[in-house]
């Protein structure tokens, strides 16, 4: 067979791919284990070292000190290289995270906004703490690669919020357009929901789960399902948004922690899930009647999303996640009688970072899709 010009320059690519994979996952590496690891010839891996060392996608370590002879040249991935945006917009909260490559988090900044604000509030809010993040981080706009933005409600394809109660005059808006202004870089929206369940996958409770539903609950109550390790959006974007059937109790189950008697004067919604919890543990019977009805309430939209996608595994997030284990079992009482064969059911335990982290994850897809894309030219770092 005839090799013509284009297919060397995708093969180089191809290679290019595995090579740089290779390090991601075993490095630092040397030359000999990174041939191995790769299946490729030494002279062939580093003449495509070279070529990403000069890209600036790689890095050549120091020798290690006290070596006899000639030290063995280490490589690494130039994490650094290019850094992503997370962004979680709640009701009471913005919150920004720079990560770098390795999607480790280098800067971060949370601004508080009142629940009422309207949308040229939020979004002025919103830049504040992008500016703020970007500023503990060292860094400007144009070394963003990829920005996602977490919200609440139904979000299109194309980033624009179709629907959304949790937010004052949030409906409609072209979040991604907004945000698309302040950088030159992709920018992607995706439910907030969504981007829990992909965080709890990534550094939480589902690590290696490819069928899961997480159910982020506090002032409201949404879900994310992940089936086969891919999110289930749907084809309008409406997929988990069990809560809007009346028929199950998930928009009466945060009453029972609002409107409990025994919170102290002057307890903000946001607030209410934590003190109840307490009380709880602290067998205060009131209490205790309050988690009961409210896990009633979130068992039946539970079950019905369990007898649709048949989860490995139930994650509880948002404000639950500070209840321990005070709700598990009164929730499995309610839960399991309705499902064919009970899931797992734990706790989140990345509290109020399940968001943002989500959207940091997100981002970092984004940017190694346009890294490892066998048909597209290698992208260009972005220090």
């Amino acid at each position: 067979m005839t090799i013509r010009g284009g297919d060397t320059s995708r093969l180089r690519r191809i290679n290019l791919v595995t090579t740089l994979r290779t390090v991601r996952s075993q490095g630092p590496i040397g030359l000999t284990d990174l041939a191995r690891g790769a299946a490729l010839s030494r002279p062939t891996v580093e003449g495509l070292v070279e070529e990403l060392l000069a890209a600036g996608w790689l890095r050549e370590l120091p020798p290690e000190s006290g070596q006899m002879g000639r030290p063995a040249r280490l490589f690494a991935f130039h994490a650094t290289g290019g850094h992503v945006l997370g962004i979680d917009i709640g009701s009471y909260t913005l919150r920004v995270s720079v990560a770098d490559l390795d999607g480790a988090v280098v800067a971060a900044h949370d601004e508080q906004i009142s629940a009422t604000a309207g949308r040229a509030e939020r979004l002025a809010g919103l830049r504040t703490a992008i500016a703020a993040a970007l500023d503990a981080g060292g860094l400007t706009a144009d070394r963003i690669a990829a920005v996602c933005a977490g919200t609440t409600g139904v979000v299109t394809a194309e980033g624009v919020v179709k629907l959304s109660v949790g937010l004052p005059e949030w409906t409609g808006l072209d979040l991604a357009g907004e945000l698309r202004a302040g950088f030159d870089c992709p920018v992607l929206v995706e439910n907030d929901c969504n981007l829990a369940a992909l965080a709890e996958r990534w550094r939480g409770q589902a690590r290696s789960v490819d069928d899961l539903v997480f159910v982020l609950s506090g002032v409201r109550t949404g879900a994310g399902i992940l089936v086969g390790g891919k999110l289930l959006k749907g084809a309008r974007g409406g997929a988990g948004e069990i809560g809007a059937l009346p028929l199950v109790g998930w928009h009466r189950a945060p009453v029972h922690l609002t409107g409990f008697q025994g919170l102290p004067p002057g307890t903000a919604p946001r607030d209410a899930a934590a003190q109840v919890f307490a009380a709880a543990r602290s067998d205060d019977p009131a209490a205790q009647w309050a988690v009961e009805q409210y896990a009633r309430d979130l068992a039946e939209g539970i079950a019905a999303l369990v007898l649709t996608v048949d989860p490995e595994l139930v994650v509880l997030g948002g404000g639950v996640s500070r209840s321990g284990d005070v709700l598990l079992a009164p929730l499995r009482r309610h839960l399991d009688p309705f499902c064919l064969e009970p899931p797992v059911v734990a706790i989140s335990d990345l509290g109020e970072q399940a968001v943002v982290l989500g959207a940091v994850r997100r981002a970092l897809d984004h940017v190694d899709a346009r890294l490892y894309d066998f048909d597209a030219p290698l992208p260009k770092p972005f220090s």
